[in-house]
């Protein structure tokens, strides 16, 4: 599992997330990490739809619940406001990176609530096409994923992350991570999704 850091609370945040509106900052920004990690009943799916912006147009009651917020708080915030930020960068970079090609794509993702807990799932995301096959949003569904899948996830994650920061956290950090991780797919003779599913 990933070494959960403790983050103060900048002054002046608690107050922003009483409010009924769209959250625009990340969980982190927020709230420290608490270190205790959350779980939903494997027979849940969370669910949100973003637009092609990544900003939430839809999300179910399992979404809001896991992350501690009301709806009025996560219609219109981008998507990002849940990153964990033990989660690499490079791995949403390969999640954009595919989706900006019309084609899904499965992950393990921890996140982050509201409150400062942490919870994995198990993403599918997917565009969604208009008639004309044009793509006009994108849809997520999230389910419980197996614990020794994500203790085995979590040894990739670490690594990336090391590389990352060890660029500050640049976005040369994340694409230094994205090339590892390619490197690591061409040595197993896989794509992305042949990998996870062979976890």
């Amino acid at each position: 599992m990933f070494m959960l850091k403790s983050r103060k609370l900048k002054s002046g945040n608690r107050a922003a997330w009483d409010k009924q509106q769209p959250l625009t900052r990340k969980f982190c920004q927020y709230v420290p990490l608490t270190g205790v990690e959350r779980h939903f009943n494997p027979n849940d799916i969370i669910v949100s739809k973003t637009d092609l912006t990544g900003r939430i147009t839809y999300a179910n009651r399992v979404f809001c619940e896991i992350a501690s917020i009301t709806e009025a708080q996560v219609l219109g915030a981008p998507h990002s406001i849940i990153r964990h930020p033990d989660m690499p960068r490079s791995v949403f970079k390969l999640m954009w990176d595919t989706l900006a090609n019309e084609r899904e794509i499965f992950a393990y993702v921890v996140n982050m609530a509201l409150n400062g807990d942490h919870y994995w799932v198990f993403a599918h995301v997917t565009p969604t096409f208009n008639t004309e096959k044009k793509v006009i949003s994108y849809h997520s569904n999230r389910r419980v994923p197996d614990p020794d899948k994500v203790a085995q996830i979590s040894e990739l994650y670490r690594m990336l992350k090391a590389i990352e920061d060890s660029h500050g956290g640049s976005a040369v950090g994340m694409m230094a991570a994205h090339d590892r991780l390619m490197e690591i797919l061409r040595e197993k003779g896989m794509s992305y999704d042949e990998f996870i599913f062979s976890l």
